[in-house]
């Protein structure tokens, strides 16, 4: 076939079109192009401007000792300049000789290349807008001619588009790559938090419900503050759905699990090669929570300079990836929690003040089940149907005549988390029939060694309060009546007073009543 500008045009086509990979569709462009066009390399970038640097996005040929994940700084060119314009070749730019031109010196630093060769460039548009550029090189000086330029300036149109898919090609396999990671990750959250619920949400934590009802629409940090194994992260998990962030993704982040080492690259993220190891991006785990909520677990065990970097995080809402340079911007409302005295350890220098005021914005302080001992039935019943399944138990074991009375006897220093293990120990332990739980209560108090008996806890030189015991008694009643007050068989019946009077009374002691008990069951 006779050689023309139309041949060659449906030809280099052809080769650009013929792979959606773009570096073999690059290669196989250069190897005809070469034909016509003193050519040992090409390449496709976009440029940056913001930083006056060149990312390569495709590189064929020999020559460069750069990959298609580099970047170069270059100077900026104003392609529409006269000077930059040759005949009959609009948006080329031809350099025969290196040596007298200053501005590719940088370029040629880079780039470990010597003076002694030619280079085409030409800037890509599509739709009007500047997308990036393609270039040809050629081992010599003087080596590009008027006719190379009209035959390089017919690949423009093709290139732009090639270039353009290829960018969207790789935006799509990124995107792919962070939702399949994302649906892993927030799967196995979603398993560890599959059935789980607020028990105890209408009585002994109905005024920390009510907090979190107030505060969950808003953005400002959350510090949750109690024992351990209070419930403090199912609070937190509430807060986050109640939010306008339900639909965002909630993170937990254990701040005393996670080596310092390790911490900043868990929470920022890094580049690959950050560090030994860093063999390829990492997402930090804020940056995993975009539109969602960050709750930061033991946040007392954070050492001293990941706090500085937290705090940039609460005053500018933006991090950077352990080895990277880009700021990240982010979306997040971070909720914290800790069972240690972070204004005590302001005073000692352990915590930083200034983020000590960011995040006590809004406290809450989860009470230890000692405190709220009429969420225990609801608790065991709880623990009872749930661990059942887990265990796979052919039937859900009961409880023995007198056994919720034994239980909320006793203080559980280990709070809710106590109580789990201790009806999970009993499952294990008599797997059917009736629950043994006198022989693991004698051990509890055998290694608690502060008690000796189920008595409440009080001070051994000091009788509990009238309206303790008072209060103490009219629980009892309730439990027994099953939430009821008034009527046959009602709380108020069997302790010998007037309903109102009895209501009265539990409103001044701060006993729930507009929800029978057994509601909860």
């Amino acid at each position: 076939m006779p050689f023309s500008h139309e041949s060659f045009f449906r030809e280099a086509v052809l080769r650009i079109c013929s792979s959606l990979d773009i570096d073999k569709a690059l290669e196989r462009c250069l190897e005809y192009v070469k034909q016509f066009i003193p050519a040992d390399s090409m390449h496709l970038s976009v440029y940056l401007p913001d930083v006056q640097m060149l990312q390569f996005v495709a590189v064929a040929g020999e020559g460069y000792e750069v990959t298609n994940a580099d970047a170069i700084s270059v100077p900026a060119i104003d392609w529409e300049a006269p000077e930059n314009q040759r005949p009959g070749m609009p948006f080329v730019h031809v350099v025969n000789d290196p040596a007298n031109e200053p501005e590719v010196e940088t370029v040629l630093h880079q780039l470990n290349l010597s003076s002694d060769f030619s280079v085409m460039v030409m800037h890509l548009y599509l739709d009007g807008s500047s997308i990036g550029e393609v270039a040809v090189r050629s081992q010599g000086t003087h080596k590009y001619t008027e006719e190379h330029g009209r035959l390089f300036v017919l690949l423009r149109e093709p290139l732009s588009i090639a270039l353009a898919n290829a960018l969207k090609h790789r935006e799509v396999v990124r995107l792919n790559e962070l939702l399949a990671d994302d649906s892993r990750y927030f799967q196995q959250e979603l398993r560890a938090k599959q059935g789980q619920e607020v028990v105890g949400a209408e009585f002994g934590l109905r005024g920390v419900m009510e907090q979190a009802q107030q505060v969950a629409q808003l953005d400002n940090p959350v510090l949750l503050l109690g024992e351990t194994g209070c419930g403090k992260g199912m609070i937190a998990d509430t807060i986050h759905k109640l939010s306008r962030r339900a639909q965002g993704p909630m993170i937990t982040v254990n701040c005393g699990a996670i080596p310092a080492s390790l911490l900043e690259s868990e929470l920022f993220g890094h580049e690959k090669g950050a560090f030994t190891g860093a063999e390829r991006q990492k997402r930090g785990r804020f940056e995993r929570a975009q539109g969602g909520t960050v709750f930061l677990d033991e946040i007392g065990e954070l050492p001293l300079e990941s706090q500085v970097k937290l705090l940039h995080v609460l005053q500018h809402k933006e991090i950077e990836r352990v080895g990277g340079s880009q700021t990240i911007a982010l979306d997040i409302r971070i909720i914290a929690a800790t069972n240690r005295d972070l204004a005590g350890m302001v005073s000692s220098g352990q915590f930083r003040e200034d983020l000590w005021y960011r995040l006590n914005v809004f406290p809450v302080m989860v009470p230890p089940l000692r405190q709220r001992k009429e969420d225990i039935p609801a608790l065991v019943r709880y623990f009872l149907q749930h661990k059942a399944v887990e265990l796979k138990l052919p039937s859900r074991p009961k409880l023995p005549s007198g056994a919720l009375d034994k239980l909320m006897a006793y203080h559980w220093p280990g709070n809710v988390r106590e109580l789990e293990n201790f009806i999970e120990r009993a499952l294990i332990q008599t797997p059917g029939g009736e629950l043994e739980i006198d022989s693991l209560l004698d051990n509890l108090l055998q290694t608690d060694g502060t008690r000796g008996s189920w008595e409440p806890e009080v001070n051994s030189n000091q009788l509990p309060s009238l309206e303790t015991v008072c209060a103490e008694h009219i629980r009892k009643a309730l439990r027994r009546a099953g939430g009821k007050i008034s009527g046959p068989g009602g709380a108020a019946e069997m302790l010998g007073v007037h309903p109102n009077t009895l209501r009265q009374r539990m409103d001044k002691m701060g006993i729930a009543y507009k929800r029978r008990l057994r509601n909860r069951f």
